[in-house]
C-alpha cells in the first residue's frame, strides 16, 4: 500500500499517557492507518528523528466567534499546534443575532473579552440570524484548524428578551420555553453546547454584566433540559470566581438529574485563596459518583498584560495619560522616551479609582516584568522579590519609576506582568495540584480574546516548554501525561472521539515537535485586525511541523496556507 505520508522515526507520546516510544506513521487521506515499524512507502516522509510526535492539541476555551467569519488561519492558536478549538464560552457570540442587534452584540463581546469593536465591525461579515445559520455561514470556510461553536447565553437572551434581557431582568416561563427551543435548535444543528458567564469581572462596554449572570436556577435548569433533550452537548459556566463554592450544588445538580456535562472555569483568586481546594474535594466527591461535572484550569497563572498600549496599565489614571492616549502608537513611543515628560509624569498624583482597577494598577508587589526588550524568555514563576514593588525597595526609588522604564524598554513595547489568578502564593503550585485532579481539563487559554490584556492562547506550548522541561521553583509533570491532558482529555470532554491519540482510525492531527527548540518569546502587540485593530500576539520556536487532517498546515513556523479544517458539528465518533 503507498500512504499519503509517513512520519518516521519519531518519538511518539500517543496521547494515552502511556510511555513514549520510537515508530513511523503512516496516512492516507485524513485518517492514522498504520503505527509502528511501518516498511510501505508514501508520495511524502517527514524524518522524525530526534523529534517528539503528538497528536494536535485540543483547545476548549477560544473566543475566535467573529475572527472565524474572516480569518482562516485562526491565529495565534494555529501557531501552538492546536488542531481543534472550541468556541462560543463565557455567554458571548454572535447569533443569534436579531438585524438591529449588531452594534450590541459587538459591545457585548468588545466588553467581556476586549476585541476591538472597530476590528469587529469592519470584519465580521454577518448573513445569519439563527444559530443554525451561523453554523452554515462558518461552514461554508476551511480553516487551518477545526473549530466548534457553543450557543451563548447573553446572545440568546438579548434575542428572545430584547432590552429586559440585556439588563438581567428575571425571565418568565415563556421566555425560558423560547431559549431552551433556540438552544436545542442551535445543538441540533452542530453546536457542541452551551455556555453561560457568572462572574462579575464580565461587562458590555455599557456597563451591563453579560445577560444571564445572575439567572435562576429555572432558566439554568430549562436551558440544561434542552441539552438533555438532545442528548448531548457541554454546559460551560464562567463562574464568579470567589463564589464558585455557591454554583456547585446546582451544577452538581444538572449533572446528576439532568445527565448534562458540565464544566466550569476554577482559579485562585486572592479573595479566597483557599476556595480551589475545597473545589478539589467537591470534585473528589463527584468523581466518587462518576457524574459528568468538570472543572476548566489554566496552565498557567491568569496574566494581565500592561503596557503603553495595552488596555490598562498602571498610570491610566495619572493626568498626563490623557495626552498620550490621543496620540499614535509610534508618537506616544516617542513622546515616553522624552525625559522631561518622564520627569513629569512620574512626579503627578493619579486619578482617585476604586475597586479593581485600584487593585490590578497599584498592587505593585503583583507586577513584574516580563518584556525587558533584552531578548531573554518571558517568566511566568517569578519570584517575590522580581516584583516591582521588590526592585523599587532595593533600589530606593519609587514603584512608577521601574515601571515607566520597563515599560520604555524595547522601544517603547516593554510589558508588564501581572498574575491575576493563581499566583497569591508566588508560585504555581496550586496549578500544579489542579492540573493533576481527575476532573479538570486544561483550558482557560482564551485564544482570539483580551486583545490589549491578556496573551495566553500559548497555553499549549507553555505545558511542554514549562510544565515538562523548563520549571525550576518546583515539581515538573511528566511528558506523556501533559501530552494526555491536552489532547485526548480535552478532546473527550466535547465528544470529539475521533481525535487526541496517535492510533489507527484516528484523525490525523499531528505535531512534530523539537523538544529541545521548543520556546515562546515574548508577546508584542500587533496590528493586523481588521480597521488596523490591535492585539497581542506571541509565536512559538520548534515545531517541526502540524498536521490537520493528514495535511502540513505548519512547517517549521511557517504557514504553508493549506485550509484542511472545517467546522465540527457535534460529536464526533472514532
Amino acid at each position: 500500500m503507498t500512504y499519503d505520508l509517513i512520519i518516521r522515526g519519531g518519538t511518539i507520546a500517543d496521547g494515552t499517557g502511556n510511555a513514549t516510544f520510537t515508530g513511523d506513521i503512516a496516512i492516507k487521506d485524513d485518517v492514522i492507518i498504520e503505527v509502528g515499524k511501518i516498511t510501505a512507502s508514501a508520495a511524502r516522509e517527514i524524518d522524525a528523528t530526534g523529534a517528539l510526535v503528538t497528536p494536535g492539541w485540543v483547545d476548549i476555551h477560544t473566543h475566535y466567534d467573529a475572527q472565524a467569519t474572516w480569518d482562516t488561519a485562526l491565529a495565534p492558536s494555529s501557531w501552538h499546534g492546536v488542531t481543534t478549538a472550541v468556541m462560543g464560552n463565557c455567554g458571548v457570540g454572535f447569533a443569534p443575532a436579531a438585524p438591529d442587534k449588531h452594534d450590541w452584540l459587538i459591545g457585548l463581546m468588545e466588553g467581556v473579552e476586549d476585541i476591538p469593536g472597530a476590528a469587529m465591525t469592519e470584519g465580521l461579515t454577518w448573513g445569519w440570524e439563527d444559530f443554525p445559520g451561523y453554523l452554515d455561514a462558518l461552514d461554508r470556510r476551511n480553516y487551518a484548524i477545526d473549530i466548534a461553536a457553543q450557543v451563548p447565553h447573553g446572545a440568546v437572551r438579548g434575542y428572545v428578551m430584547g432590552e429586559r434581557g440585556a439588563k438581567n431582568e428575571e425571565a418568565s416561563a415563556e421566555d425560558i420555553a423560547r431559549m431552551a427551543q433556540i438552544v436545542e435548535d442551535g445543538v441540533r444543528a452542530g453546536a457542541v453546547g452551551f455556555s453561560t458567564s457568572r462572574t462579575f469581572l464580565h461587562k458590555a462596554t455599557d456597563g451591563e454584566y453579560v445577560p444571564g449572570t445572575f439567572a435562576k436556577e429555572d432558566e439554568l435548569f430549562g436551558i440544561g433540559d434542552a441539552l438533555k433533550r438532545v442528548g448531548h452537548g457541554v454546559f460551560q459556566m464562567t463562574s464568579n470566581h470567589k463564589d464558585m463554592d455557591k454554583e456547585f450544588g446546582w451544577m452538581e445538580r444538572m449533572a446528576r438529574d439532568l445527565g448534562v456535562t458540565v464544566t466550569f472555569n476554577l482559579v485562585q483568586t486572592d479573595e479566597a485563596p483557599e476556595l480551589w481546594k475545597k473545589m478539589l474535594g467537591l470534585l473528589d466527591k463527584v468523581d466518587a459518583e462518576d457524574l459528568p461535572l468538570y472543572a476548566q484550569v489554566a496552565g498557567r497563572p491568569a496574566g494581565i498584560l500592561m503596557g503603553w498600549e495595552c488596555t490598562v496599565h498602571p498610570f491610566i489614571a495619572f493626568p498626563s495619560w490623557a495626552e498620550l492616549a490621543a496620540l499614535s502608537p509610534e508618537d506616544r513611543r516617542t513622546r515616553v522616551a522624552d525625559p522631561d515628560f518622564r520627569t513629569r509624569m512620574i512626579g503627578e498624583t493619579p486619578a482617585d479609582m476604586q475597586g479593581f482597577g485600584l487593585f490590578v494598577t497599584r498592587s505593585f508587589e503583583k507586577m513584574f516584568v516580563l518584556d525587558a526588550g533584552d531578548g531573554s524568555a518571558p517568566d511566568y514563576e517569578p519570584t517575590p522579590e522580581q516584583s516591582v514593588a521588590a526592585i523599587a525597595t532595593a533600589q530606593g526609588i519609587k514603584p512608577e519609576q521601574v515601571i515607566y522604564d520597563a515599560m520604555c524598554a524595547n522601544g517603547g513595547e516593554g510589558l508588564l506582568y501581572f498574575p491575576l489568578f493563581n499566583y497569591t502564593s508566588g508560585a504555581m503550585d496550586p496549578i500544579h495540584t489542579m492540573l493533576q485532579h481527575p476532573r479538570t481539563n486544561i483550558g482557560l487559554g482564551d485564544g482570539g480574546a483580551h486583545c490589549g490584556a491578556i496573551c495566553d492562547a500559548s497555553i499549549p506550548t507553555f505545558m511542554l516548554t514549562h510544565w515538562v522541561k523548563g520549571r525550576t521553583r518546583g515539581d515538573k509533570l511528566p511528558l506523556e501525561f501533559i501530552v494526555k491532558r491536552q489532547t485526548r482529555d480535552t478532546a473527550l470532554l466535547y465528544g470529539f472521539a475521533d481525535r487526541g491519540l496517535l492510533k489507527p482510525g484516528m484523525k490525523a492531527d499531528i505535531n512534530i515537535i523539537d523538544l529541545d527548540k521548543l520556546a515562546i518569546p515574548a508577546p508584542h502587540m500587533a496590528h493586523d485586525l481588521p480597521a488596523n485593530g490591535r492585539r497581542l500576539v506571541q509565536e512559538a520556536t520548534g515545531y517541526i511541523a502540524t498536521l490537520k487532517s493528514g495535511i502540513v498546515t505548519f512547517e517549521n513556523g511557517k504557514d504553508t496556507g493549506a485550509r484542511p479544517g472545517s467546522l465540527l458539528r457535534g460529536p464526533q465518533s472514532a
